[in-house]
């Protein structure tokens, strides 16, 4: 499959594209919102579109043709305000969302967040950040495409270990972003994951495993 990551010069996006470029299955392409980004990518020899999440939807749309499955996995930052969270992480994610169904793309992979989907247990600290990822999740949901919404917790920038748990609901726990691109990567194809959503954590279960089982 020609995989586009959206939000591929984020830490999970660039160990995700580095995955698909290695990959005997899948094409890749990064998606970036400006041509700053594209000297990284033509290093590693990676092609690139560039399109921008609080841009329209026709040039989403445009920027994924040809595609066949879309990896989703922006989000404005922790620096930035909850304007910039509403604008990308919730509005940015629908538009990508609407673009897809235009564009014919039906497979859709979202990285969100732990326990998004019950909102008693958000972090009243990042509560809007909760607020987005809570209704991009429900409107793909809702949406024709073939989904899954994967929901890690804590990121981590160490080596993954390969082994996982996933489950509906989990504690809160943390996970190498490594690891999370591994399972993403591993989601692609792997139908047990279609149209379902779960929380993930770092586990004792190998990836594979974890994903065929649940």
């Amino acid at each position: 499959m020609e995989i586009v990551v959206v939000g591929a010069n984020g830490k999970i996006g660039k160990i995700l594209v580095q995955l698909l470029k290695e990959s005997n299955e899948h094409t890749v392409k990064a998606m970036i919102r400006n041509e700053n980004q594209k000297e990284y990518f033509d290093s590693i020899g990676v092609k690139t579109v560039l399109a921008d999440l609080e841009g329209t939807v026709d040039q989403i749309a445009e920027a994924i043709k040809g595609a066949e499955g879309i990896v989703f996995t922006a989000g404005s930052g922790g620096h930035t305000g909850a304007d910039k969270t509403l604008l990308v992480d919730l509005d940015g994610a629908v538009k990508t969302i609407e673009a897809a169904e235009k564009a014919g793309v039906q497979r859709f992979i979202m990285v969100s967040a732990l326990q998004a989907h019950n909102r008693q247990n958000w972090n009243e600290k990042i509560k809007h950040y909760y607020v987005a990822k809570h209704y991009a999740d429900r409107f793909l949901v809702q949406s024709s495409l073939n989904y899954t919404i994967v929901r890690p917790g804590a990121l981590l920038d160490e080596q993954g270990t390969g082994k996982i748990k996933i489950a509906e609901n989990l504690e809160r726990a943390a996970i190498p972003r490594e690891d999370v691109a591994s399972v993403i990567y591993a989601s692609i194809t792997e139908k047990n994951t279609f149209r379902r959503s779960f929380d993930l954590v770092s586990g004792n279960t190998p990836i594979r495993e974890a994903l065929k089982n649940f």
